[in-house]
């Protein structure tokens, strides 16, 4: 079967080969690969900034944002033909408390595997196997737009983590600032609208379709600075990793807000000087500044809800770009209007 590898550590590795078929004890049920979302980590890994083979392999099968249909259910309650999505993260081996009561996206010590980014296959090829409980059954109405339920996962977490957070004191948040309006800033606003929020996506592109998105789900697009909003927002989704961004989202943040950090910025930034500054306004308006990242099962269903109840013709307009896994460089390649590109290996 084709798969799309990379030598992990490797720039320029990435290539679609010809890999063997999936074995049996990576999953009792077997998929054909329908579509895989490809995202910042996809490139990253390709230009060899980080990323793992399997034990005593060389090369990676890359992909993490999936959607498959079943072949062969093995012996699960599963019908052939099922939509589905497979769960990236599997808990360590020892396990660590977290990771043996499911919260595995909360590993303690570090042991965990995640498909396609580190020591397990991911599911860029044409068939792949899977073990039932990290398998989420996806409404096939949806077609390709259910490739979008990892990355809504992140998110489902966040605003999960962000409410729970919320609850340490009387709590009535109105206004949310989204910063970045990729495909996680677009479906955190998204989740922020179907809270009953107000609000606002702050990206600096002022073309392409992101504005357009935004205004779709009834919230406000900015460009500029954090400052130049003229808000000060309850909630903070900061999905950039930007440091100066997350300053400036600290020091608009209204009293008793909390900041969540979803993006990963460059390891050579450093908060330096103004690190004081961020630690006086936490300590003095009681905020709150968490970062978040991957998910567990329930997050999965909780994204599900989210995109059953999302219009599906905005989430359409997400994927921009569709190629075939033949064209690895033009997927890997980020262009202008890009929001989410997708590598389609079969018709939904």
């Amino acid at each position: 079967m084709d798969a799309v590898t990379v030598i992990p550590g490797t720039s320029g590795s990435a290539r679609l080969e010809r890999a063997p078929e999936p074995d049996l004890e990576l999953g009792s049920v077997l998929v054909e690969a329908l579509a895989v979302g490809v995202c910042g980590t996809d490139a990253e890994i390709a230009a060899g900034d980080y990323g793992w083979a399997p034990p005593g392999e060389d090369r990676l099968i890359l992909g993490h944002e999936s959607l498959g249909r079943v072949l062969d259910p093995g012996p699960t309650g599963l019908t052939v033909g099922d939509h589905v999505v497979g769960i990236v993260r599997r808990p360590d081996p020892v396990p660590c408390p977290n990771c043996a009561v499911g919260e595995w996206d909360m590993c303690s010590n570090e042991r965990y595997t995640e498909r396609g980014i580190k020591e397990a296959h991911g599911f860029m090829s044409e068939r792949w196997r899977i073990e039932p409980e990290y398998l989420v059954r996806v409404d096939e109405t949806l077609g390709v737009q259910a490739v979008l339920l990892e990355p809504t996962t992140v998110v489902a977490k966040a605003w999960e983590q962000i409410l729970a957070i919320g609850q340490r004191t009387f709590w009535d948040p109105r206004t949310v600032l989204v910063i970045g309006a990729g495909p996680i800033g677009l479906l955190a606003a998204l989740i922020g609208v179907q809270h009953g929020l107000e609000v606002h996506v702050l990206d600096r592109i002022t073309t392409g379709p992101k504005p357009a998105l935004v205004a779709q789900l009834g919230a406000r697009y900015h460009t500029g600075t954090v400052a130049e909003i003229g808000l000060s927002p309850d909630i903070v989704v900061e999905c950039t990793g930007v440091v100066s961004l997350i300053q400036e989202a600290a020091q608009k943040l209204a009293p008793g807000g909390i900041l969540c950090l979803t993006g990963v910025g460059s390891p050579t930034s450093t908060l330096s000087g103004s690190a004081a500054g961020l630690a006086n306004g936490a300590v003095l308006k009681n905020l709150v500044l968490f970062g978040t990242v991957n998910a567990n099962r329930r997050h999965y269903y909780r994204a599900a809800n989210v995109l059953a109840r999302a219009d599906h013709s905005w989430l359409e307009q997400l994927l921009t770009r569709r190629v075939g896994p033949d064209d690895v460089d033009r997927a890997l390649t980020r262009q202008p209007d890009d929001i989410k590109v997708v590598m389609e290996f079969a018709s939904a």
